[in-house]
């Protein structure tokens, strides 16, 4: 995700599986999960929710397109 300071921080886009709300609840109990496992610079600033993940046609992520979601408005 672009950041006008650091040029970039950690967003986390997540695609919920059936019957679960992406909410702010969600986001909570995401962020506390994270917090307690990955080092402070690791955890996302923010996360996102998403009906479909972009992928490949082999099923991998497609990390490019995921990408330019957030990068198309940022000037270079």
């Amino acid at each position: 995700m672009p950041n006008a300071d650091l040029g970039e921080e950690v967003k986390a886009v997540v695609e919920p599986v059936d019957g679960v709300d992406g909410d702010d609840a969600l986001v909570g109990e995401l962020m506390g999960f994270l917090r307690g496992r990955i080092a402070a610079y690791m955890v996302p600033k923010s996360i996102d929710f998403t009906e479909e993940l972009p992928r490949l046609p082999t099923g991998k992520l497609y990390k490019q397109a995921l990408r330019a979601r957030y990068w198309e408005d940022v000037k270079t």
